[in-house]
């Protein structure tokens, strides 16, 4: 792995106007409800990458909306994306997600050689700081109750505004996982 390079995980979530549960405080016997008009296959999908610079000094969160499915086109959007704002080569590390393994995809990689790509075993969403990310998205969005798909963007972008200001938030995501993060680990 180079040393020398961004390193970038990545990974696409989903966010419906059916937000999650949340626990909540309510007189007992009254159980708090909440309604949306939307369908509940109203969704905003977003690609990221948390990357990390070589020597842990910066780390951020980039991130692209969709409201339809992420297919390969949007994955070399990101790429592009990513190539355009970081300088230099870049160690992106992903699931073994179908979309990443699309021959147009794979042929993009192979087109730019400052990508570096490495995959995460299979089923191990627990190793991928980004899944973190969803995490906490997921956490401010719970409970609320979008009224059209408006509502549920500026959820969802309040929910990443506060996740990306914040050095704190995103450490967390970084520690929060299950993959080794010490230098001698990532030598090797």
């Amino acid at each position: 792995m180079n040393l020398q390079a961004w390193l970038f995980f990545l990974d696409e979530s989903g966010f419906s106007a059916v937000s999650p549960l949340k626990r909540t405080w309510a007189p007992r016997g009254e159980t708090p409800t909440q309604y949306t008009r939307l369908d509940h296959h109203d969704r905003l999908n977003l690609i990221g990458g948390l990357g990390v610079t070589p020597a842990r000094r910066k780390i951020r969160l980039h991130l692209q909306a969709h409201g339809r499915s992420i297919t390969g086109e949007e994955v070399k959007r990101f790429l592009t994306h990513l190539l355009q704002q970081i300088p230099g080569p870049i160690v992106l590390v992903w699931d073994q997600h179908p979309i990443h393994r699309r021959t147009s995809v794979q042929e993009f990689i192979e087109a730019h050689s400052r990508l570096q790509v490495y995959e995460f075993p299979t089923s191990a969403p627990e190793l991928n700081p980004a899944e973190m990310v969803w995490t906490q998205i997921t956490e401010y969005v719970a409970g609320t109750a979008p009224h059209d798909t408006t509502e549920l963007y500026d959820i969802v972008y309040a929910a990443v505004a506060r996740t990306r200001r914040s050095r704190h938030r995103l450490w967390a995501c970084i520690h929060a996982s299950k993959l080794p993060w010490t230098r001698s680990s990532l030598e090797h």
